[in-house]
This record gives structure tokens, C-alpha cells and sequence, in this order.
């Protein structure tokens, strides 16, 4: 069967007025899946995320200015639900090849079914019910942002979406679609490898907000032919579509690597379908017949008459969402923000010490006096030195990895002007990883 070229939807909406590159700052917490580097304005920043086994690269993107680094961010987390890039896509195959140095991921389904996908009209009242849209800034740029979707699990406020919406986030508004209603998002946990998150609202006092309608979840197993519809924030406009077709496949998987790093990361276990899912409907609810979620929908791509969309079923994400809830930080769940230093690492490396490009404004490195040119050169007493696996950024990125948000550590540091110093930093919540 021929295939049908398209690009891959990116997975959330991002827009970007500033001129100025982004602040992608230092964090880290264990278990995190990814590092990813950004050279950026002359400094290197490096979101440091840190797996269980050890320092998990990301892609080193180049950008020349903050949209196209912005760009380069989504693209790279291409894996968690199909963030940018482009490809091609037929029923029971699914390929995505991404710019900046992503590459092609293949899948196959179990079984496939005649498209009958519809144009998407306005959700009506009844669909809006237990759907709400998100809009998070990213990296601590106001004019940076991704927009998604989610689904209400609770009165209480407790949010169902895909990781890739919210990852990034250093602030988070949602808005409760059938009221109109705008609260912010804590982030409660998240699953990076299986893209799902669980946020939490919460008034303007900080207290959990009441008297949310939840969305219906049905479980029940989907079969190829069912009707089922997509309901989300499509293309970021804030106002909700519903885009009808069926199942077409079932148990479908997506593997796509980084060429940068040689890594892959995968979606097991999807729901296949030819709803005109597009970009913003990420972390949305994939509805069956009588109106229930059956699915959280998170890749899709498009250009063509034939289009293929892909969801997590439902009782898959509960799963990880209910562990999430009980606080059980194993396997790939992270629970909060990770621990969160702020510093930008510059371009030139050498294997002692990691020489600092800057710290953003507010963040425990900004509050130490740490400034470009500043070499840490010590965590807690530890070196910061190379080792014949790691990079001595990598070092420092495990280091702080290894603490907590509210963990007070010591950093040692030699200025520009080679004078040797400690500081003690508190380190604070970072954006969501």
C-alpha cells in the first residue's frame, strides 16, 4: 500500500513573540527520561533530567532566535506523543521523522478498518462537560506557551493530560469549558515515557477548588469499527472541537529515536483512529457512542484525506494517573516539580568544573550571585569533574538530580576572577519535566 506523506501534528501549540532566546534552566529529580541541550544566545542551557540507570541525552539544537529554539524544544520530544516533525502515516503503519536531528519511528497495529473520519464541528454542551483547555508558559517566558487539553477525573479538580502539554511548564492555566472558569495548575506527577500527566487546581488562595462535574470514564474494551470522537483545544484557539470517526487499529506501538544520541523511547498499546485530530488536542478525552472517555488522545498526523490519530486507552491512563494520586514515585512516575538549581551553562566546557553561561532571574543560582563566567567545581563537598561516561555537566546535573525540591546544598565555585568560594542554595520547584 502506497504511503501518504503528511506532517506529524505537534502535539501542543506553541507561540513566541520575544526576540530573545529562551531561559531552558538547570533541574533535576530522579527518574526523569531526558536531558535535552540547547545552545541558545551565546550559553548553553541544559534541562537536566536525569533516568534511574543514568543520564538520558537529548538532542544539542542550535537555534538562532527564541521561536525557532522554542520549535527545537517540542521537536525534540518527539517521542512523548509526536511533538513536531514530519512523516508519513497509513492504517496499521505509523512513521514520524523529525528536523533537528530526530528520527524516523515505525509502528504496527493489530488489526485496521475503512476511514470514516468527519470535519470537526463545535463540542456541544454535553461534549464540553469534564473537558477543560490548557495553556502552560514555558521556561519562565511569558510569551512562550503551549496550549492542550485535559479531562476533570474529580469534583476536586484533579486534571487527566499528556505529559508533553504541561512539560516545560513553569506556570499553568486551565479553563473548565463548560463554565468558562479559570483556575491555576500545580502539577501533581508525571509519566514521561507513557505521557501522561495529573495536574491539580486551585483557587486564587491556594485552596483545591470544589463542585467541578467529572468526565464519565468507560473502560470497556474498544473494538476495530467503533464510532468514537475527539474532543480538544484544536489548534490552540481555546474553544473546543469534536472531530468523529472510528477505530481503526488497536495495540498499535511508536518508536521513534534521536539520531544526536542514538536513544529511542516508545508508545505502546494505542488506539488507532481516522478522527481529524490536529494540533492542540493533545491530552483530550477520545470519546465512544455514549459520550464516555475511552482514550486520552496524543499523536496524530495530517495533510491528507486519511488521517491517523492515535490515544491511550483510558484504562492505561488511569493506571499510571491513580499511582500518580497515591504518591508512588517507582518505575516512571515522578511525583511534583524536580529540584531545581537555574543556571545556564556556557558553550565551552573543559572536564574540571562547569563554567556558567548565567542564572535566571528568581531561581537559588540568581540568589547565590552566581554569574557567567562562575566555575562549580564541587556539590556537597563532591568534585565536579569528567568521568570516562560522563561530561562534568553531567555531573553536576546527577548531583542535583539526587535532591529534592526544599534540599539546601553546597556548591563550591571559583569566579571569572579565580577567586574559590562556597554557597549554600535552597533549591526550589523547576518547570515540569
Amino acid at each position: 500500500m502506497a504511503e501518504n506523506t503528511a506532517p506529524v501534528v505537534p502535539a501542543h501549540v506553541v507561540t513566541s513573540t520575544e526576540s530573545d532566546p529562551p531561559l531552558v534552566p538547570a533541574s533535576g529529580r530522579a527518574r526523569r527520561k531526558r536531558t535535552t541541550l540547547f545552545v541558545v544566545g551565546g550559553a548553553t542551557a541544559l534541562a537536566l533530567c536525569i533516568g534511574g540507570g543514568g543520564v538520558a541525552l537529548g538532542a544539542g539544537i542550535a537555534a538562532a532566535d527564541h521561536a525557532a529554539s522554542i520549535a527545537a524544544l517540542n521537536q525534540s520530544s518527539l517521542a512523548q506523543g509526536g511533538l513536531g516533525g514530519y512523516g508519513s502515516a497509513q492504517p496499521g503503519t505509523f512513521q514520524q521523522t523529525a528536523p533537528f536531528g530526530g528520527s524516523a519511528g515505525t509502528g504496527t497495529g493489530t488489526e485496521t478498518a475503512t476511514s470514516t473520519s468527519a470535519t470537526a464541528t463545535a463540542a456541544t454542551d454535553a461534549q464540553k462537560l469534564g473537558v477543560v483547555t490548557i495553556v502552560s508558559d514555558l521556561y519562565y517566558s511569558e510569551t512562550s506557551q503551549a496550549a492542550g487539553t485535559g479531562v476533570v477525573l474529580t469534583s476536586s479538580g484533579q486534571i487527566l493530560t499528556n505529559n508533553h502539554v504541561v512539560e516545560g511548564a513553569t506556570s499553568i492555566e486551565v479553563t473548565i469549558e463548560s463554565t468558562g472558569d479559570t483556575f491555576r495548575a500545580d502539577v501533581v506527577g508525571t509519566d514521561a515515557t507513557d505521557d501522561i500527566a495529573m495536574l491539580q487546581l486551585v483557587t486564587s488562595s491556594g485552596k483545591a477548588v470544589s463542585g467541578l462535574t467529572a468526565a464519565a470514564i468507560d473502560d470497556d474494551t474498544l473494538a476495530v469499527g467503533n464510532a468514537i470522537t475527539s474532543v480538544g483545544n484544536a489548534e490552540g484557539t481555546g474553544d473546543l472541537v469534536a472531530a468523529a470517526g472510528t477505530v481503526t487499529a488497536l495495540d498499535e506501538s511508536i518508536t521513534v529515536g534521536n539520531e544526536g544520541t542514538g536513544t529511542s523511547e516508545s508508545l505502546t498499546g494505542l488506539i488507532q483512529i481516522d478522527a481529524d485530530v490536529v494540533s492542540g488536542d493533545s491530552g483530550g478525552p477520545l470519546v465512544d457512542a455514549e459520550g464516555e472517555v475511552t482514550g486520552v488522545v496524543t499523536a496524530a498526523s495530517s495533510g491528507t484525506a486519511d488521517i491517523t490519530g492515535f490515544a491511550i486507552p483510558i484504562a492505561t491512563a488511569m493506571t499510571i494517573a491513580e499511582q500518580i494520586l497515591a504518591g508512588d514515585e517507582t518505575g516512571n512516575v515522578s511525583i511534583g516539580a524536580p529540584a531545581f538549581l537555574g543556571v545556564q551553562l556556557a558553550t565551552t566546557q573543559g572536564s574540571v568544573g562547569v563554567t556558567l553561561g548565567g542564572s535566571i532571574a528568581g531561581t537559588p543560582a540568581a540568589g547565590a550571585g552566581l554569574v557567567a563566567g562562575d566555575v562549580i567545581t564541587s556539590v556537597d563537598g563532591v568534585a565536579v569533574t569528567a568521568t570516562d561516561t560522563l561530561s562534568a555537566s553531567e555531573v553536576l546535573s546527577a548531583a542535583i538530580a539526587a535532591h529534592e525540591v526544599g534540599d539546601s546544598v553546597t556548591l563550591g565555585y571559583t569566579t571569572a576572577d579565580g577567586v574559590a568560594s562556597t554557597v549554600e542554595v535552597t533549591l526550589m520547584a523547576g518547570p515540569a519535566a
